[in-house]
């Protein structure tokens, strides 16, 4: 006993020296190396349970647990039975003495490490280790006890992880699966039990004065009055012991419920003790009462209330998220509904929407009290494991659960009144106290609208029968959801939304808040268009009526105009309209798409009265030049005047189809009315165009110049005034250039107006010829600077070029990119002209791209340029010179200047080198034989030359795009490869196809199982779907090059992949592809190659090793085999984990 003490003192203070905080790191690691060699030897397990017995200090308790964890879960089947059997009695009765004065970290470790010992005994060596804990739960003394190890078990059992054989793992779920009907049962009973013992003293409150509120609505929701009888009594004052009870068991059923199918097992009483316990997260009153004196412990037994109502709706969204409900469960399902509504009522039962939203409030309290006392609770035993938590949070989720999942299933009941449920929901969604709160209701109204979409879709002819029912719902929530935008309606929450900080998606909170409200809104559109537009449009109107009245209000003042409203009010509201308007403008034009293809005609009065105005507004906006007026505050109302100016333009712009769509009736009709739209529009553009004007107004501008060109295409266009004026700033080499962005989006515009075909016209009346002189035009001024680069740059080869050639070369060829990369999809003809106009240039850049090779950031722009004119113009540019292209570029990119590329420029190198490749990519994909004759160069290009500079970097840089091009030279010119004979594809299987070059193949075939050994998950999922898409297309698996020398290495390197567990991710993709692999030789799999995996197996010995094989069924469907393929792998690492022997040696501490 000596030494027991003796180490117990040692250990005492090891664990304190470790923990201070003047403890090195280094000495930290000896002491770390120390525990874990003396937690090795064999025997350690008796000095840590006389440890257990005789310690209070935490570290140690808890690293003696560690040791008896590790024993159990890694050595467990090398400890000799006695032990075991003492190990087994030992700890149970450590737990039973000491649960209520061992820390309650300690506490739940040491049932873990209990549990853990049953998961490797139950029921065979350790046949009491269920039964100990029913007997636990039921003795009132160690009740609380007996729920943490049910809910360890549950945990623990019902899912367990890889180290257990899949047969165990099997075997554990149906003894559970037996146990369930007890456990719930026993679970019903302590719940009821609590609730009948407190109900009886619970004093019953004085009638309320609103209790006869929506007497309707309540009856319709419960079908029987017990139910509703039931529900209305007074909720019980719970002392703190039963609510701790009360808590455990809902986490236990909450467990329970996400892993047990739905059956007879979860009953009536069940559901309606859970039900009768949500109600605590919603009464109020019930966590007041805790409050009434003040003191801080009564205030946390109210939290402690509400926390009970969370864990009932815990229970409850487990069971709503089964989708598969059989039919006997469906009357339980709607019982839950009725009595949740009942819950959603009580919350939302106050007329006054001011007392709905207070209500709300504390239902989601957060208050600095509650975070105080939390604070004060951390370690205390009844508290453990309390992060922030909220009813209303869990409210939500079940209402989403309920639409997305149920409404289909639940609709078809007449008992159940979705009307006034969607009356609830409007109450509940328009008082929600947070923002988040309220974009998780919107989100229920989103699926709510989409599954009403979907349902009137499926069943056309009741189309008008469903709007009916649902239409005040729609109007209402498309009414609230507009005001609730509004700065008029609004104002306080939406000035708390921030319009600075970009959340992952790129947006502001202010602009998801709109983004999700417009959304909503659009959808309504969709469904009740005629109402949606009669809500929205006068709303419009109103706001308009401010910005258009502003004019009255402009004086010139010395430097230049001046808006003259200067009162601290006048500004405010003017903010507040201006802000309005600007959203407004964005509803409007998110709703364009309502009014186009087949409802045009119908819907034409209504768009056209929209479009209308907008050109009305943008024009405005351009002639009294609100963007540059002097205001009051110009912090505010400058940015609030151009964002307007913005928004109408980005709303014009949205109605660019309906305009087309109106070209094309225009041109049959020869309405002036269309021409005059399409002219103002461009007399509001114009002006915009100009250095002078932010950059916000000026690509809005731009953008709709490109539909205009693009979308709408008008024949007149071009001769318009506007129009012209613009070519002539472009063109003009004096004209100061815009910013980048919108100088390439106005010579996209420009060089569309001339390159693409009229709509309506036939190919006489298109006027090519003087188009492609005045495109020839453009191109050539556009280019001036560039052109004239290429006698300076050919002469001397410059390391390093001038700072101004790099500008004109990178202002050039992002204009020239555009413009190619916009006409690509285009008409022969367009194309035609494009490449007649650009000629030249490409000449240029082609004669300046050896110059310019060891400048990556140039050459990457110039490879970019020729990609994009590979893909769109490579039929214009002829094969000769495309050839010629291809040469040089093959010439160029030796081994020496990749490795420079690639290892020595960092990641604009590697870009260069990626669009090299991706520019062969096109080259190997095009059908035909033109590039044939370049075939032998790419392959050994990227096997000799690209590949083994990056096979072994850990970087994926290059990789994808290498792989990429491999896989398209395979997949497009498999006959290179593969001479198939008409007799061959006749006689599939007996005569098989002639192979040639067949190193090369053979070089890529590496390449890529090569790629599967290496950690990179994305190439891996790229690499294994390129070779499954071969084999689908191509049949690549049951070539015979393949099958007899590759196909088992393949499968075998994808089986040690799932074996080290290295792309967990892609199990199911690995899967798959071994079962494709397999089927074309399934007896040579099952006979030769399963039988040599398990033999070339370390860490298993043979007897394991026959389970294994035996264990694998020969079944070849796909699920089946699948299914062999990891129990195979989960029982191998299984097995290797139990034979990790022991290391000898003994440290003494």
């Amino acid at each position: 006993m000596a030494s027991e003490e003796a180490s117990l003192r040692a250990l005492e203070s090891l664990m304190t020296e470790f923990f201070h905080d003047c403890t090195t790191n280094e000495r930290k690691r000896e002491i770390e190396e120390l525990l874990n060699n003396f937690a090795q030897q064999i025997g350690a397990w008796r000095f840590c349970l006389y440890f257990l017995s005789s310690t209070r200090n935490d570290y140690v308790m808890m690293y003696s647990l560690t040791v008896f964890e590790n024993l159990i879960n890694k050595m467990w089947l090398g400890v000799p039975s006695q032990d075991k059997m003492e190990i087994r009695s030992c700890l149970p009765k450590l737990l039973l003495a000491h649960h209520k004065t061992l820390p309650y970290f300690i506490r739940n470790k040491l049932c873990k490490v209990i549990v853990d010992i049953g998961r490797q005994d139950w029921p065979m060596f350790y046949h009491d280790f269920f039964t100990n804990i029913l007997q636990l739960i039921q003795s009132p003394v160690t009740t609380p006890l007996g729920l943490i190890m049910l809910k360890t078990t549950s945990e623990e059992l019902a899912c367990p992880r890889e180290d257990l054989s899949v047969a165990r793992k099997e075997e554990l779920r149906k003894l559970l699966l037996d146990q369930v009907q007890t456990v719930l049962g026993l679970l019903t009973g302590i719940l009821e039990t609590v609730w009948d013992k407190h109900s009886v003293t619970a004093a019953t409150p004085p009638p309320s004065p609103t209790s006869g509120e929506s007497g309707d609505l309540l009856s319709n929701l419960l079908q029987s009055p017990s139910s509703a009888k039931l529900l209305n009594q007074p909720i019980p004052i719970l002392d703190v012991e039963s609510e701790y009870i009360c808590s455990l068991a809902l986490e236990c059923l909450a467990h329970l419920f996400s892993w047990i199918p739905l059956s007879a097992s979860i009953t009536p009483s069940l559901l309606t003790t859970i039900f009768h316990f949500a109600r605590f997260g919603c009464d109020i009153r019930a966590r007041k009462m805790a409050s009434v004196n003040g003191s801080s412990q009564n205030c946390v037994l109210g939290q402690e209330r509400g926390r009970l109502g969370v864990l009932a709706m815990s229970c409850i969204n487990e069971l709503m998220s089964k989708n598969c409900v059989p039919v006997e469960f469906e009357e339980y399902l709607l019982r839950m509904f009725q009595q949740t509504f009942y819950l959603l009522q009580k919350i939302t039962k106050e007329n006054n929407a001011h007392t709905v939203k207070r209500r709300l409030e504390e239902l989601d309290e957060r208050s600095e009290v509650e975070q105080e006392l939390r604070l004060l609770l951390m370690h205390s035993q009844e508290q453990e494991k309390r992060g922030p938590w909220s009813y209303i949070e869990k409210f939500t989720d079940f209402l989403r659960l309920f639409v997305s999942v149920h409404l289909r299933r639940i609709e078809s009941y007449s008992q159940f009144p979705v009307v006034e449920f969607l009356t609830l929901l409007f109450k509940y969604t328009f008082h929600q106290p947070t923002h988040e709160g309220y974009f998780s209701c919107l989100d229920i109204w989103t699926l709510f609208l989409d599954y009403l979409t979907s349902k009137i879709k499926s069943r056309l002819g009741d189309k008008e029968a469903v709007l009916n029912r649902y239409e005040d719902a729609l109007v209402l929530l498309l009414t609230e959801v507009l005001n609730r935008i509004q700065f008029r309606y609004n104002q306080a929450q939406l000035e708390e939304l921030d319009d600075e900080t970009l959340d992952d998606d790129q947006q502001t909170e202010w602009q998801r808040y709109l983004r999700q409200s417009l959304e909503v809104v659009a959808k309504v559109m969709e469904l009740l268009p005629t109402h949606a537009f009669s809500t929205l449009f006068p709303v419009l109107q109103d706001n308009l009526e401010v910005y258009l009245g502003l004019q009255q209000f402009i004086v010139t003042s010395g430097s230049g105009h001046r808006l003259n409203i200067t009162a601290e009010n006048d500004c405010r509201r003017l903010h507040c309209s201006l802000r309005d308007l600007s959203s407004l403008l964005q509803a409007v034009g998110r709703l364009a798409e309502y009014f186009i293809g087949d409802v045009f005609a119908a819907r034409f009065s209504d768009a056209l009265t929209v479009v209308e105005r907008l050109v009305k507004i943008t024009l405005y906006g351009s002639q009294i030049k609100l963007y540059n007026i002097e205001t009051a505050v110009p912090s505010v109302l400058k940015p609030d005047l151009i964002d307007v100016h913005a928004q109408s333009l980005a709303a014009l712009q949205a109605y660019s189809h309906w305009l087309a769509q109106y070209c094309s009736e225009a041109h049959r009709q020869n309405t002036q009315q269309f021409v005059s739209l399409i002219s103002t529009t461009m007399d509001a553009i114009t002006p915009l165009i100009s250095t002078k004007v932010q950059d916000k107004l000026l690509l809005s501008a731009c953008h709709l110049l490109v539909s205009l060109a693009t979308t709408v295409r008008p024949v007149f266009l071009i001769g318009i005034p506007a129009v012209q004026k613009v070519f002539n700033r472009i063109t003009d080499a004096s004209a100061q250039r815009l910013v980048d962005k919108a100088q390439v989006l106005v010579c996209r515009a420009l060089s569309n107006i001339l390159l693409l075909p009229w709509p309506n016209l036939p190919e006489n009346e298109q006027q090519w010829p003087v188009r492609s002189i005045n495109h020839a035009n453009l191109i050539s001024a556009l280019s001036r600077d560039y052109r004239s680069l290429k006698p300076n740059a050919i002469a001397p080869q410059r390391k390093v070029p001038l700072d101004g050639t790099k500008v004109i070369i990178h202002q050039t060829l992002s204009v020239l990119e555009d413009i190619v990369e916009n006409i690509s999809g285009e008409s022969t003809k367009s194309r035609q002209i494009c490449y007649q106009s650009l000629q030249e240039s490409v000449q240029v850049s082609l004669a300046l791209f050896p110059a310019f090779i060891h400048q990556p950031d140039v050459t990457d722009e110039m490879l970019s340029f020729f990609l994009t004119l590979f893909r769109g113009l490579r039929v214009q540019m002829g094969v000769p010179f495309t050839g010629q292209i291809i040469q040089t570029f093959l010439n160029m990119f030796t081994r020496e200047q990749l490795a420079e590329s690639i290892l020595h420029e960092g990641s604009t190198g590697c870009r260069v080198v990626e669009k090299f490749l991706k520019i062969l990519q096109v080259v190997v994909q095009e059908p035909g034989q033109v590039f044939k004759p370049f075939l032998p160069s790419i392959i050994a290009l990227c096997m000799e030359q690209v590949y083994p500079i990056i096979a072994e970097r850990p970087s994926p840089d290059v990789k994808a795009e290498l792989f990429e091009l491999l896989f398209r030279t395979l997949h497009h010119n498999w006959r290179y490869f593969f001479k198939s004979t008409v007799l061959a594809s006749v006689q599939r299987g007996i005569a098989e196809e002639q192979m040639e070059n067949e190193p090369q193949f053979s070089a890529i075939m590496q390449a890529f199982g090569q790629s599967f050994l290496q950690p990179d998950i994305h190439l891996f999922k790229q690499n294994l779907f390129y070779l499954e898409t071969l084999n689908t297309k191509q049949k690549l698996y049951h070539k015979k090059i393949f099958r007899t020398t590759m196909l088992f290495q393949f499968v075998n390197v994808l089986l040690q992949v799932l074996v080290h567990k290295s792309h967990d991710l892609l199990q199911e993709e690995i899967g798959i592809a071994i079962y494709n692999m397999a089927s074309v030789d399934f007896d040579g799999f099952f006979a030769a190659f399963l039988p040599e995996f398990l033999t070339s197996c370390d860490g298993v010995d043979a007897n394991q090793k026959s389970v294994l094989g035996r264990n694998f069924k020969m079944d070849r469907d796909l699920p089946s085999f699948t299914q062999n393929v990891h129990r195979l792998v989960n029982d191998l690492r299984y097995y290797r984990l139990c034979n990790d022997s022991l290391p000898p040696g003994t440290v003494k501490l």
